[in-house]
């Protein structure tokens, strides 16, 4: 019996170790996402603001929330239409109108002792060429970059941080730049759930060995 119970012991820490496996998997980051509009739809930027060069009637949004990755990142929300946003802004040669759509999230993913400002749009005009960086600086200062080119605030907003995590317990991998692919399945519950079956197993045949041996 003194080996089933420290066998069962064994099983005990493993499952404590399994729940804290879980709760790692909670680990998110605040920041700001980008994203194009195509076909009426939201798609996750596949490169950063700073390298992105949309065209004439381009329509491009930033959200900020607490997300683990660009699977799991929240879209801008409301209408973005372009001829809406952009109806006041005539077409000119050798420039590019894009509509910018910003949504600042809500106050459950804002920082300690920031409110997030009102969702809002803008027509920005930019020169042939020119990145939705320069589109969003031409709407919206000031803007916030880390050391590698991370955008860290939008109009300001937040006034402090950059992608930090705000929750969970075991590191995950940072945000990144915007189109970071989002991250495959993770392996601890898996291994979890293995190494529990081991020990389950183990105490069965513990208990069965002393039973014979007790014939």
């Amino acid at each position: 019996m003194r080996a089933v119970r420290r066998t069962a012991g064994l099983l005990c820490a493993a499952l404590v170790l399994l729940a804290g496996a879980g709760q790692a998997q909670a680990a998110g980051y605040r920041y700001w996402s980008f994203w194009e509009r195509s076909g009426g739809r939201w798609t996750y930027a596949t490169q950063g603001p700073s390298t992105a060069r949309p065209g004439d009637g381009a329509v491009e949004g930033f959200r900020f929330a607490v997300s683990e990755d660009s699977a799991d990142a929240s879209r801008p929300r409301g209408a973005a239409d372009f001829g809406t946003i952009c109806s006041g802004t005539p077409a000119r040669s050798g420039t590019e109108r894009v509509a910018v759509v910003l949504d600042f999230g809500t106050p459950a993913d804002a920082p300690s002792g920031e409110t997030p400002p009102a969702r809002r749009t803008a027509c920005a005009r930019i020169p042939a060429g020119a990145t939705t960086a320069d589109a969003l600086a031409a709407v919206a200062p000031p803007l916030r970059y880390d050391t590698n080119a991370l955008l860290c605030a939008i109009a300001g907003y937040p006034k402090q941080g950059c992608g930090e995590q705000v929750s969970g317990s075991a590191p995950r991998k940072s945000p990144g730049k915007s189109g970071s692919s989002g991250s495959g399945p993770s392996l601890d519950l898996p291994i979890g759930a293995g190494v529990v079956a081991v020990l389950a197993g183990a105490a069965v045949w513990q208990s069965r060995r002393r039973r014979n041996e007790s014939v």
